[in-house]
């Protein structure tokens, strides 16, 4: 895979969906939880999508429950928590692992393209975010403890590349 839009995965509703859709815009990739300290930014994230979409932003919500079994419902369930809890709009995906062998072949590439701290691959917990380019390259990756209203400026800066 050479970009991110080479990529698919199931949506929530289990349905494949190909990345290819989505090129040509600034994207927002997140492994979320529902049961996390971190779970709040559901809003922000929620926030920027309404903010930019019609500049050519989306997030991409990919629940995970590989981090302390923060995220141990079905697809229905996340999908009501997030909708009544956080009213998500934003396009979430089917669960999936960031981690290990089982790890989604996004993730794989993400993990490659920009390493964490010290240059570890692993994702380290829930709401670790990629910000990809229009032309489909990782720009930068962000920990958990960044909050979505501190990226403003990069996405910003991202869409009017």
């Amino acid at each position: 895979m050479t970009d991110a839009f080479d990529f698919s995965a199931l949506d929530l509703d289990g349905q494949p969906q190909d990345f290819s859709a989505y090129r040509g815009q600034v994207l927002l990739v997140v492994n979320t939880a529902s049961k996390c300290g971190f779970t709040p930014q559901y809003a922000g994230l929620e926030a920027l999508w309404r903010k930019y979409r019609a500049q050519g932003f989306a997030v991409l919500g990919f629940p995970c429950d590989q981090f302390g079994h923060q995220e141990p419902g079905d697809a229905e369930e996340i999908r009501n928590f997030c909708s009544l809890s956080y009213d998500v709009s934003f396009p979430m995906f089917a669960k999936v692992e960031v981690n290990g062998a089982g790890a989604h072949p996004l993730f794989q590439w993400l993990k490659k393209e920009k390493t964490g701290l010290l240059g570890i691959g692993a994702i380290k917990w829930n709401f670790t975010k990629f910000l990809i380019g229009r032309d489909g390259a990782v720009l930068k990756r962000y920990a958990p403890t960044d909050k979505p209203e501190d990226i403003d400026a990069d996405i910003a800066a991202a869409l009017k590349a």
